[in-house]
């Protein structure tokens, strides 16, 4: 059996997903969780793209002990300097560094000869192995590349020092088969390839992103990486949940396994799909909500019967319970605190405080509480932003009748502790509820996308309000959760600008400290 290495890139390919936008406290709590998770690597983000971006990767790399944490970086010094500067106090600092080699971005995007790009891979590597024990060199657009080039470059990066290949489809083209075939043709072809490591990192354009992924693993790939849930650029990265399960389910004819606790998966799947606002759709391969479902008249027969007739992978084994009632109204503090735990939640005193009130009200209103439920509230108070920082929603009325037009009278207060009452009316409640919160608020603001989630089920079930909007020029998300869909809707707008408010607070407070030191 091979051990595969699971390099995770859901901090940083899966956050260029159109419409993600996690802050740094959100960015930690899905690392701490793929930390748990048993993933080998993070890539924690871009740090010379920003000063948000620099921060995470620092404090990602300051809080995960158990995993590698990386960042990513263009063949540049300013670049490999940003991913030293965030990671040279982790145990294990390692750098994901890139240039493309096809033909088509040597040509039209670098503007560079192919001498030249294997003279700047060459120099980027040689730099980079000055500061970092583990060097990773990513031939970006490896499967639209000339094979001869690709020996040709691979070579001279492994004499330069980089220690990890990968070899990307990038843009979701190639077959499994022709994918597999450049594996075996670079292993059998790189005259020093003996004891580095091959990485495989597919995109899903044609959906064959975990095929691709499995079968770089037949033809010798050492490391895959990818994505939970799969999100990432266009169609999205390989799923490792995905690929993880397939190699333990089918490891009679892969011969390599992973490191990865596969009951954290379905755990693990539903944080990033919170935090991200990307609903996992119902019919997804391992963690979709259908995934061990069985409607067929014939299929439920055959489950009775023998559970192995229609179902391959079991719930328990990705962590999947079918316990869905867990806490009451009656329930006390120290129980909800263990349940709290068993959820894979570290919360401080206040904030356990915090989410124990906010079950106990919720608890009050709803009949059953379920393991959703308390995912919610929990994920919610762990990853709230500081007390303060932006407007807060004190009260809020609407009127609808289908003879009437729909009025919001909102009362918000202010970034100055003031407060301010308008209403506002609109073609439905919603646009209502907006048109109200624009007019309050200082800057210029347009929705540009709005999703609406039931957690859990029933007609008691909370409400999740995902938006994404431009404000102030700056584009940004928020969600918000209630039992009322207006409310949760309210909610969702004011925790999109509020995390522009905690962003430039964090940048403000940085710069100072920065000025002062």
């Amino acid at each position: 059996m091979r051990t595969i290495d699971i390099f995770d890139t859901t901090l940083r390919d899966g956050e260029q997903s159109a419409g993600v936008n996690l802050n740094t406290l959100e960015k930690i709590e899905v690392a701490k969780q793929l930390e748990r998770l048993g993933v080998d690597i993070i890539e924690a983000g871009f740090p010379a793209a920003s000063k948000g971006d620099f921060d995470a990767v620092k404090r990602i790399g300051e809080t995960v002990k158990n995993s590698s944490v990386t960042g990513l970086a263009r063949a540049q010094q300013r670049d490999i300097d940003a991913v030293w500067g965030a990671l040279k106090n982790t145990a294990e600092p390692r750098l994901h560094v890139f240039l493309a080699t096809s033909p088509i971005h040597m040509t039209h995007k670098l503007k560079m000869s192919p001498d030249q790009v294997v003279e700047t891979a060459v120099q980027a590597v040689k730099y980079a192995k000055q500061f970092f024990p583990v060097v990773q060199w990513s031939a970006e657009d490896a499967c639209r590349t000339d094979l001869d080039f690709l020996v040709r470059i691979m070579k001279e990066v492994i004499d330069a020092g980089a220690s990890v290949i990968n070899l990307p489809d990038t843009v979701g083209y190639i077959t499994p088969q022709k994918y597999g075939e450049i594996f075996k043709y670079v292993r059998e072809n790189v005259p020093n390839i003996d004891g580095i490591k091959l990485s495989a990192h597919c995109h899903n354009d044609l959906g064959m992103a975990t095929a691709n992924s499995l079968a770089a693993i037949e033809n010798g790939a050492d490391q895959i990486e990818g994505t939970i849930n799969g999100i990432g650029e266009r169609a999205g990265n390989a799923a490792l949940e995905e690929i993880a399960v397939a190699l333990r389910i089918r490891e009679d004819f892969y011969g390599a396994g992973t490191r990865l606790k596969l009951d954290e998966i379905k755990k693990t799947s539903a944080l990033v799909s919170k935090l991200t606002g990307m609903r996992v759709p119902a019919n997804k391969a391992v963690v979709g909500d259908n995934a061990f479902a069985h409607e067929s008249g014939i299929h439920q027969d055959g489950m009775l019967k023998e559970k192995t007739t229609y179902e391959i992978i079991t719930p328990e084994l990705i962590g999947n319970s079918s316990t869905r009632l867990v806490l009451g109204k009656h329930s006390g503090r120290h129980a909800f605190k263990n349940k709290a735990s068993e959820l894979g939640f570290e919360l401080t005193d206040e904030k356990l405080n915090e989410a124990f009130h906010a079950f106990k009200e919720l608890a009050d209103k709803k009949k059953e509480i379920v393991d959703d439920d308390l995912f919610s509230i929990l994920t919610n108070k762990q990853t709230e932003m500081v007390e303060g920082v932006g407007f807060s929603l004190e009260r809020m009325q609407v009127q609808y009748g289908m003879d009437n037009i729909p009025t919001a009278t909102i009362e918000l207060k202010l970034e100055d502790g003031s407060v301010t009452q308008l209403a506002s009316t609109g073609s439905g409640s919603v646009e209502a509820i907006y048109n109200t919160i624009e007019r309050i608020l200082p800057g210029t603001s347009k929705l540009l996308d709005y999703r609406i989630n039931s957690v859990g089920g029933g007609r008691d079930a909370l409400a999740e309000v995902y938006v994404h909007l431009e404000y102030e020029g700056a584009k940004t998300s928020g969600r918000g959760t209630a039992q009322d869909v207006l409310e949760a809707s309210a909610r969702a707008y004011l925790n999109a600008v509020n995390r522009l408010a905690q962003r430039k607070a964090s940048s403000d407070v940085k710069e100072a400290m920065e000025v002062s030191s």
